[in-house]
């Protein structure tokens, strides 16, 4: 008979007594575990509520909603990109859009403003088809969708993503990421919004639509939107790039382009006020008929200046209402200055005065009308320096002193009646080739006068950097209404001063010939006012930061518009008005 082991049986009833505990105290561990909760982890980032996520959706459906109140202009610059040993990478050709948008119950629309050296015939029309299919066709449209989030942007299709707080300028903004649900199908929103955080207006969109495929491609974009009235938030920007995109077929795509819209109140810009702010005085009791004493007659040839002055006058005037000429201001002055200049060393006595004007667009040019100077915002922008300006002045201001008069058939005011989009066809301002010669000359022999005779080498290495680019960049130095600046490899305008510039040296960093385009003018998106930018020189890293005459990225400096700031503006303009009724 075998025993068993005392051992054995000691452990076996230490293991029972173990399991007893154990079975006695857990219901003590759960009713502890009832009593105190675990607190939830410290760093979770909140997510927005559906009361945040509603508004921000319904501020998204209502500026659609609202912006059937306005026809902004729109205009769409894009360069297609090569890679370059030295400069990273250049633009190898471009393409251009200018046009007014409008919605309606059918979505977007768009009206584009027609060149007369753009109008196609039937023969053009079908190489643009045949060309079309060999190669990216950039459609403007499409990119004027940019403008908006797509129609189903609501709590249905998309999640939005707590991410941060962050001040874009002076605006303090929440970023959400913006994820589509699952179901979620046809074209959709991929990326990232930021909202201020009052009203919750989107101020910023970053991302692209999906899905792509061979034939359906979308751009990534960054678009902005200014608050440009108290709690008015409009769409002012907009920047692509593709760098390494791939699209029917395996073709590649690099390219940058940038969208920007203005002229949303353009009833109420420059002059236009003038009517609404109109005071009817009394009659005064000193006012007497001199008319018999002869003060006011005039001469011929003083009737006659009076008559160029009218058509020059409702030719700017019309070009202001349509949304494409900055009212009189600030940067009108600066160009002023430098055509009093010239004027002051080369005895120079101008009747009626020389004005300058600053037309809204991009490509790079310049013209007359009458006495008046008129330079693009581009132009303006990719000037390095005032001598580059002054040579650009001076050109125009030969072509007054020659006495190439503008048609004063627009002293007629029926000929300014015809819609906007055919302002380019209707009023010619360009000058005969001979004349543009004859500027070029007298043009030299003003600068040779003036306080910039000794830094017309910066002059000389624009226009050869021109040069070098205006191959590739064919609608860049496309003008609206004057004369071109350059065509194929060759300078037009005051080609002399290439001769005397230096070679232009790709490797050297302190040589800056052209600046990118916008880095000089801003531009309010609603009234049109141009104004110099306020900011600090930047120091240049790598050659590659040159860009001449390249499209680049765009950090507007947000701000918010009060009830009280609008209203000081409004009347400043009105008091500019009125100073400028009373010098004329």
């Amino acid at each position: 008979m075998r025993y068993p082991n005392p051992g054995g049986i000691m452990r076996f009833i230490h293991k029972i007594a173990i399991l007893c505990l154990l079975l006695a105290l857990g219901p003590m561990a759960m009713a502890k575990s009832k009593q105190q909760p675990p607190s939830p982890p410290q760093n979770q980032a909140p997510s927005p509520n559906d009361q945040v996520a509603d508004r921000i959706f319904y501020q998204e459906a209502k500026l659609v909603e609202d912006m059937r109140k306005y026809t902004p202009m729109v205009e769409t610059y894009i360069q297609n990109m090569k890679p370059d040993r030295e400069l990273g990478a250049v633009p190898s050709s471009d393409k251009y859009f200018l046009g007014r948008l409008s919605l309606n119950e059918k979505g977007i629309n768009d009206t584009k403003f027609e060149d007369r050296a753009r109008k196609l015939g039937f023969f053009s029309r079908v190489l643009d088809r045949l060309n079309s299919f060999y190669k990216m066709n950039y459609v403007p449209l499409g990119f004027m969708q940019l403008v908006f989030l797509n129609n189903g942007f609501d709590k249905d299709h998309y999640e939005l993503k707590y991410l941060r707080q962050q001040f874009l300028g002076e605006v303090r903004t929440v970023v959400f990421d913006v994820v589509p649900k699952p179901h979620n199908k046809g074209p959709h929103f991929v990326g990232r919004i930021w909202v201020e955080d009052q009203d919750y207006n989107i101020v910023r969109i970053n991302g692209t639509y999906e899905p792509r495929s061979r034939m359906n491609f979308y751009f990534h974009f960054d678009s902005w939107r200014i608050n440009m009235q108290p709690g008015i938030w409009l769409p002012a920007y907009i920047y692509t790039e593709e760098s390494d995109a791939k699209y029917a077929l395996l073709r590649g795509l690099s390219m940058k382009g940038q969208t920007r819209l203005w002229g949303y109140d353009l009833k109420h810009s420059g002059l236009q006020t003038e009517f609404t702010n109109m005071q009817v005085e009394s009659p005064a009791k000193d006012v007497s008929d001199n008319s018999g004493f002869g003060a006011n007659e005039t001469m011929p040839v003083h009737s006659q200046h009076m008559w160029e002055r009218e058509a020059e006058d409702n030719v700017l005037d019309r070009l202001e209402r349509a949304g494409i000429l900055a009212p009189d201001g600030d940067v009108s002055k600066v160009l002023q200055t430098v055509v009093t200049n010239m004027e002051v060393t080369n005895n120079l006595n101008i009747e009626p005065e020389v004005r300058c004007r600053v037309l809204l667009t991009t490509p790079l040019e310049s013209f007359n009308i009458g006495h008046t100077i008129v330079i693009s915002r581009g132009l303006l922008d990719v000037l390095p320096d005032e001598a580059s300006l002054a040579m650009v002045l001076s050109h125009e201001l030969a072509h007054i002193v020659l006495g190439h008069r503008l048609d004063t058939k627009y002293a007629f005011s029926d000929r300014m009646i015809f819609p906007d989009e055919e302002v380019f066809s209707e009023i010619n301002v360009a000058q005969r080739d001979s004349d543009e010669q004859a500027a070029n000359q007298k043009g030299l022999e003003l600068l040779q006068n003036s306080p910039y005779k000794d830094k017309l080498a910066s002059a000389g290495l624009f226009l050869r950097v021109l040069e070098s680019r205006s191959h590739d960049l064919t609608w860049l130095i496309n003008p609206h209404f004057g004369n071109r600046m350059a065509k194929g490899n060759s300078v037009l305008k005051m080609a002399p001063l290439v001769q005397s510039a230096p070679n232009l040296e790709a490797k050297n960093i302190q040589q800056l010939p052209a600046l990118p385009l916008g880095s000089r003018i801003k531009l309010d998106p609603w009234d049109d006012h141009v104004e110099m930018q306020k900011s600090k020189p930047v120091s240049l890293l790598s050659v590659r930061d040159k860009m001449s005459f390249e499209v680049a990225p765009v950090f507007p400096n947000l701000v918010r518009v009060s009830a009280g700031t609008s209203e000081i503006v409004q009347k400043q303009d009105v008091q500019k008005q009125d100073v400028q009724k009373q010098e004329k």
